[in-house]
């Protein structure tokens, strides 16, 4: 199993009974041990060995607005953040990769916001997230086109064959 590192932040943010509630069930969509599965998938299909580390962690939406603006000097939460550590790329069947992957910071608020608004479950958004969050830290990206043609390829033929059911929809910012 791959090695990962999963810490989750107390959902309370003090903003109201009802938003709250919001975020508390956000976290409580969270499937930690579905990740878990998810990941070592996701390092198989990259050829990555499964002693590769991987950091997660699951933050609310004001620990994450204080990330994004930290590191990207946007406003507001955002979903997923990755911090590749090692750069890392995909092995070969031959030759897996290893090292310290990198970290990823998922945000369940967003997360709920966007499944909603796809059509599909908090979970699934996830999952999607955590499958983006890794291929970033193996240097992915969407900033043209092509790149995104590629990464979002790999990125639906990972989740498609993980979940057995077609990809949930993809949020582009």
């Amino acid at each position: 199993m791959a090695q990962i590192e999963l810490e989750v932040e107390d959902p309370a943010t003090g903003a109201g009974e009802q938003e709250d509630a919001f975020v508390a069930a956000s976290f409580a969509e969270l499937d930690v041990e579905v990740l878990e599965r998810l990941v070592a998938f996701a390092f198989d299909r990259m050829y990555l060995s499964q002693e590769t580390e991987l950091s997660i962690s699951v933050v609310n939406e004001e620990e994450m607005e204080r990330i994004h603006i930290e590191w990207m000097d946007l406003p507001g939460p955002t979903d997923v953040m990755s911090f590749p550590m090692d750069e890392l790329s995909p092995g070969t069947e031959d030759n897996l990769t290893e090292g310290f992957l990198g970290d990823i910071v998922l945000c369940p608020p967003v997360a709920a916001r966007q499944g909603a608004a796809a059509g599909h479950s908090t979970m699934d958004e996830f999952c999607l997230l955590t499958v983006h969050g890794i291929l970033h830290c193996l240097g992915y990206d969407h900033h043209t086109p092509e790149e995104e043609a590629e990464m979002f390829g790999i990125q639906r033929s990972i989740l498609e064959a993980f979940l057995g059911r077609p990809a949930p929809v993809e949020t582009k910012h």
